[in-house]
């Protein structure tokens, strides 16, 4: 059987759980009641710090799941991804609106990748 690599334990969950070559991130949010730019930005360093830990890296992400407080800054939180993304990597990606889990959260993303 394969182990499990559990890592950033915090509270009642690990951020980052490694099974089979795969990593799977909970979900990253930022600093609520910053901008959706500042809040995605603070969103792909935490992930890329992740991704590291688990022998991995933006250039191997699989798929993400992007949640948006308002739709509307559906725009401005892709402005930052296409910085980030190298677009000859782009993963699969969906995305949602939905309420988050806290006052002015404006984003969340949920990654899956491939170990490197």
């Amino acid at each position: 059987m394969t182990a499990i690599q559990r890592l950033e334990f915090d509270t009642r969950i690990h951020h980052a759980t490694v099974h089979n070559g795969t990593v799977y991130l909970t979900g990253q949010v930022g600093t609520p009641g910053t901008s959706a730019e500042a809040q995605m930005q603070e969103v792909l360093d935490k992930i890329d710090h992740l991704l590291t830990l688990s022998g991995s890296d933006r250039r191997h992400i699989l798929h993400v799941q992007m949640w948006l407080d308002d739709i509307r800054d559906f725009d401005a939180a892709n402005k930052v991804w296409d910085a980030w993304m190298p677009m000859d990597h782009a993963p699969a990606r969906s995305s949602g609106e939905g309420r988050m889990a806290k006052a002015g959260m404006l984003v969340e993303l949920i990654v899956t990748a491939a170990v490197c």
